[in-house]
């Protein structure tokens, strides 16, 4: 049990105490350099009693005691849980008790003793305090059944108290560093071949691994918390060692960094097995021949699924505060929890480090965290792995590039091997996604701008449920011009658009946004659909570029079901029925956008039952050079016979596929019609231009909504009545229309007119005026109120809530 050769910064006493199951004891795992047994060191400390080791672990923070606080604090009574026995100290015996963890992580605690008059000061206690978080990176390595149970070991083998560490110390100022026997013999250099310089030590190590070595030791980089790295070196008989390497910024008395303290210790637990260096050589060799994102992360998952046993492997790009997720294995959106999941890019999400805390934490350190069943994460990292959870932040070049994420459903524990494996890949993968990075970041910079001009998330509509789907393409430049959008319109109305803009190129991405725009821009504006696609035609028309773009466009009253289709150039869209039966809707067609400017679009209409699914896609899902148009309209028409309509997320994914080695982009937008159970009363009054308009206007809005069964609101109606009118009475010219609406919940009062400026609310009102308070008097008796441009002019508009007098 007891190994003499242990002493490290003063001490020469080592023992580790682990959390017992039961969550009330501390155990003691392991000591070394006890003189025998002399110390007197209890097997078992309760956490509810008073001890160095349970007052450390309770508090979170080391404690240090001196010889004579140390005394002081044996002779009060400990009721036998002292981790040192009475009356068995030497003199000059100084204590620390540092616990093995942080916050919910901790596993136990590190006793450390010696022979010290004056304590140990305050650079001896950082080298401790970085010696502990080595023990604690080998306790979190070996299997919980194998620490604490069977008392402390007392045979040889790997032990959890790193017995070959050392401590070096670096001065920023002059470069040199001073480091002890122990630092130089796992290195294996003597001492007199090193010459205080950090090349020298550095060149010990796997070329690979110096370029986050010398991150580390970066001023600029380093903080009083402290930085850690597992690296390798390579003995002088060829040997590869693991070792695992911790710092800390030490400051002047002006707050200027002044020093650099390490512990270096011989990381047994992340030696590789044959199998694992197998394993690391044959991906080294894949990754040589992987030259985009996706395929680097690909042959990462496909290497480590089998001999992880995962459930779960994600690995993500990180850029600002994002995740750009590269490859999720499965596939299946189901296997995620929702912040992976998207609704505006089915082929990976993005994710916000900010909506994962934890995840966010481990990055920012940027050393490997494991998580055991039932630790205490947000749902978005829960979700990945209940049975555990396995962090590995992707580094290169002395930055974070990635991050790779392994879950287990079932109950795992993270077996050494397995530690040395990630730890090993992490390296590898981190380089493989700079340098694949690197070679397409000319397409990832358009592909970036054409998402960005893609909508994010679609609205929720009354009366309907909508997606949509997007993929670019996997060969060639990966960039394209596909669009779709999806518009609220005024009295529950909604417009669908999907479009296509001609080549593969930055260009038909910026020309893809700029068409969106316009379309939506002339859609809200109220123009009917046959006059927004011709003034998007002639918009692009008058751009002169060489590019033409199809577009199918769609409005679609949510109430009656009624849908008006106007198409240039693009595919007709898809009709499933509630029965199941599919149909290609014939829909008239006319010219692609941006051919001729005087071409005139026809529009067609169709009835939509509730349980239809409207379906618009792009050509890049049914055509291809292996894959003529009719039999890919085919192929969509039974998948969508085949789908259950209750879930449409899952209709849009299974329309993709796969979907490899397209050679196009994939658009594909669906809306299910449910149609709405209450249809708001409606009706339109035009308001004729008199010298009591005012009161014309009044007498038919109440005449309407007492007729609607309206009884408490009329009063407060009737005067936003007269406000609205009023205003547009007086400060515009032509024709002024009421329009009222009367839903379960609202009543909804809109003024047009023919001026296309907003009103707009006075700053200072004198009250002895007799005017300019209308839009006050509108704000203050109404739930909310707005103005909305329309063609050739305005909608002001009001709403009232009505839903505790209800319908008559």
């Amino acid at each position: 049990m007891t190994r003499a050769n242990f002493a490290f910064c003063g001490a020469e006493l080592a023992a580790v105490y682990v959390l017992t199951e039961s969550g009330d004891e501390l155990r003691l795992a392991e000591v070394v350099g006890d003189r025998g047994g002399s110390y007197g060191l209890p097997a078992v400390v309760a956490l509810g009693g008073r001890s160095p080791a349970t007052d450390a672990y309770r508090a979170g923070r080391p404690l240090w005691l001196s010889p004579a606080e140390l005394a002081a604090y044996v002779s009060t009574d400990t009721r036998g849980v002292s981790p040192v026995g009475a009356g068995t100290l030497p003199p000059k015996f100084s204590l620390g008790a540092l616990p093995l963890g942080h916050g919910a992580t901790q596993v136990g605690c590190l006793v450390v003793a010696g022979e010290m008059a004056d304590g140990f000061d305050a650079d001896r206690r950082s080298l401790l305090e970085l010696y502990a978080d080595q023990v604690t990176a080998g306790l979190e390595s070996v299997p919980a059944r194998v620490v604490g149970r069977a008392g402390p070991r007392a045979h040889p083998g790997p032990t959890l108290v790193p017995l070959h560490s050392g401590a070096f110390t670096l001065t920023l100022d002059s470069g040199l560093m001073e480091a002890d026997a122990r630092v130089l013999e796992l290195l294996g250099i003597a001492p007199e071949d090193f010459d205080g310089r950090v090349e020298t030590l550095l060149a010990c190590a796997v070329p690979d691994d110096i370029p986050a070595l010398m991150a580390v030791v970066e001023p600029g980089r380093l903080s009083s918390s402290g930085e850690q790295l597992a690296f390798r070196i390579r003995r002088p008989g060829g040997e590869l060692r693991w070792l695992g390497l911790r710092c800390r910024l030490r400051l002047g008395a002006d707050g200027m960094p002044e020093r650099v303290l390490g512990v270096v210790a011989d990381a047994v637990y992340l030696r590789p097995t044959d199998d694992e260096v197998a394993i690391v050589q044959g991906l080294s060799a894949r990754l040589a021949g992987a030259t985009t994102v996706r395929d680097v992360s690909r042959t990462v998952v496909e290497t480590l699924r089998r001999p992880l046993d995962a459930s779960r492997i994600a690995v993500a790009e990180v850029e600002s505060d994002r995740l750009l997720v590269t490859v999720l294995d499965p596939p299946e959106p189901d296997a995620w929890p929702g912040v992976w999941q998207t609704e505006w890019r089915s082929e990976w999400p993005d994710a916000s480090v900010h909506s994962l805390p934890t995840l966010g934490s481990a990055l920012r350190d940027g050393h490997m965290s494991l998580w055991p069943p039932g630790a205490d994460l947000e749902p978005g990292l829960l979700g990945i792995g209940p049975g555990g959870l396995a962090v590995v932040p992707l580094p290169a070049d002395g930055r974070l590039v990635g991050v790779c994420l392994v879950g287990w459903d079932a109950e795992h524990e993270f077996t050494p091997e397995e530690r040395s494996l990630l730890t090993a890949v992490a390296g590898l993968l981190g380089s493989a996604l700079r340098r694949a990075h690197a070679l397409d970041a000319g397409h990832e910079l358009a592909r970036m701008l054409q998402r960005s001009l893609l909508p994010r998330k679609l609205p929720v509509l009354p009366g309907g449920v909508a997606v949509a789907r997007y993929l670019p393409a996997t060969a060639g430049l990966e960039v394209g011009g596909d669009w779709y959008d999806v518009i609220p319109l005024a009295d529950a109305h909604v417009a669908l658009v999907i479009g296509d803009v001609q080549g593969h190129s930055a260009a038909a991405a910026t020309i893809m946004g700029q068409m969106r725009t316009a379309v939506r821009a002339y859609a809200v504006e109220g123009h009917p659909p046959d006059v927004v696609v011709s003034r998007a035609n002639r918009l692009l028309v008058g751009m002169e570029t060489d590019l033409f773009a199809t577009c199918l466009y769609v409005d679609l009253d949510m109430e009656e079901g009624i849908a008006i289709f106007v198409r240039a150039g693009h595919l007709p869209p898809l009709l499933r029925h509630p029965d199941g039966t599919t149909e290609e809707l014939v829909v008239e067609g006319g010219p692609p956008l941006g051919v001729l400017a005087e071409t005139e679009f026809s529009m067609t209409e169709a009835g939509l039952v509730p349980g239809t699914l409207l379906t618009l896609l792009t050509d890049g899902l049914v055509e291809s050079a292996r894959l003529p148009l009719e039999d890919g309209m085919q192929q969509v028409s039974e998948a969508l016979a085949a789908s259950d309509p209750s879930d449409i997320g899952r209709v849009a994914d299974e329309l993709l596929g796969t979907a490899d080695g397209r050679d196009d982009d994939v658009a594909v937008l669906l809306l299910r019609y449910d149609g709405t159970r209450v249809r708001p009363l409606r009706t339109h009054w035009t308001v004729w231009r008199l010298s009591n308009a005012v009161l014309h206007a009044r007498r038919f809005a109440g005449r309407t909504l007492r007729s609607w069964g309206l009884t408490d609101e009329v009063d407060m109606a009737l005067l936003v009545v007269s406000e609205l009118v009023t205003n547009a009475i007086a400060h515009t010219q032509g024709e002024v229309g009421l329009d009222l609406t009367l839903s379960s919940e609202r009543l909804r009062i809109a003024v047009n007119d023919t001026s296309p400026r907003s009103p707009v609310k006075p700053a200072d009102v004198d009250w002895e005026a007799t005017g300019g308070r209308g839009l006050f008097i509108v704000e203050a008796t109404t739930a909310a109120w707005g103005s909305v441009p329309l063609s050739g002019g305005k909608q002001v508009w009001a709403e009232i809530d009505v839903s505790g007098g209800g319908r008559g």
